[in-house]
């Protein structure tokens, strides 16, 4: 055999070697998989998750029925003409408060005085002849007849009078209670005729706030019970549950409501709209951030707490009064752990490590 086949062949029976051992070598990885410390298989419990939390007192909160509303006047009248004529005198001005009583106008009464003259003149003669008939028929010269006929003269003077009299009460516009002449529709000489609307005359003292209660307030509220006010104009007050009605609005659903407020003067305009919030007793509540609020899976508002034993709790919770600040809530017990960052972490049962907002 020559030197160069004999190097031929060597150079073939190393490479096979190398392909065998290279084989040899994968498969060792597929069939035998290499040993793992024994440390890196076991693996033990995550470590529980690091919450912020903070402690809550329940403190007592006042509960408020709270309802949007309108001043209204206790007395809204429109006055009007009980007869026909010509306006002789205005002594008032619109926008005068006037006295109960107090004159607003005068008619031109010289037709209704003459007639008034001829009623009392009238009724002096048929006494005149009443008394004379019943002295003749006391003489016996007289008869019952005539009596009986001049008696019924007598009574009918007496009713013309009376209607004279009232003719010319009609003459003078009175005021029929204390108010405010909002409105005055004639002028000194004009004619109107009987049942124009001559004034309007508004009584705002006490002022009255209607407003609405539905069905779900109505136990909490009755008359007598003490309403805060505050008006759109920026006036405040304090005034008293006067009237809940008893039948509700049939297409509402919704109970019609009033309260009283001392108006000197006044001094508050009705038609304003007004925000009406009555008390209605105290209620034990936490006061929270609107941050700290979650949803349920089921919808419900939850607030997560941790309990003593570091497990994470969820209760369901009401909001009983919201600020601008934060909201005061029901359904925690007396003292909690607030989660106050964190909670979107976990859930109900997990164990957590809490942190004080207070720790450095």
């Amino acid at each position: 055999m020559s030197p160069v086949g004999s190097k031929r062949d060597l150079s073939g029976w190393i490479a096979s070697g190398l392909v065998v051992a290279l084989v040899l070598w994968m498969g060792s990885t597929v069939f035998f998989p290499p040993q793992q410390p024994e440390e890196a298989v076991r693996r033990g419990p995550p470590p529980p998750t690091v919450v912020l939390v903070r402690d809550s007192e329940a403190e007592t909160v006042p509960q408020m029925f709270v309802a949007e509303g309108v001043s209204a006047p206790r007395r809204d009248t429109l006055l009007r003409a009980d007869m026909g004529g010509q306006i002789a005198e205005i002594p008032v001005e619109k926008g005068d408060m006037l006295a109960a009583d107090a004159v607003i106008l005068r008619f031109d009464a010289r037709e209704r005085t003459a007639q008034l003259r001829r009623a009392e003149e009238e009724l002096a003669r048929a006494r005149r002849a009443y008394e004379q008939a019943q002295t003749l028929l006391d003489r016996g010269v007289g008869t019952l007849d005539q009596l009986v006929n001049e008696r019924a003269a007598f009574a009918a003077a007496e009713a013309q009078l009376a209607s004279a009299e009232r003719g010319m009460d009609d003459t003078v516009l009175l005021a029929p209670f204390a108010g405010r002449l909002d409105d005055l529709e004639v002028a000194v000489g004009e004619v109107v005729q009987a049942g124009t609307v001559l004034a309007r005359l508004v009584d705002l003292d006490p002022l009255t706030v209607r407003f609405r209660v539905p069905q779900q307030a109505l136990a909490q509220l009755e008359p007598g019970q003490t309403a805060g006010l505050r008006f759109i104009t920026g006036d405040t007050g304090t005034g008293s549950v006067r009237f809940i009605a008893s039948v509700a609005d049939p297409d509402t659903r919704t109970f019609a409501a009033e309260v009283s407020l001392d108006n000197p003067g006044g001094a508050i305009a009705a038609g304003v709209s007004v925000q009406i919030s009555i008390p209605t007793g105290t209620q034990q509540a936490h006061f929270v951030s609107p941050a700290l609020l979650s949803l349920s899976e089921a919808g419900d508002l939850i607030v997560r707490t941790v309990g003593e034993d570091d497990v994470v709790q969820e209760h369901a919770v009401e909001i009983l009064q919201a600020r601008s600040e934060g909201v005061w809530i029901t359904g925690l017990p007396q003292a909690v752990r607030l989660i106050s960052r964190g909670q979107g972490f976990v859930r109900a049962g997990d164990p957590v490590r809490p942190v004080s907002e207070d720790a450095p």
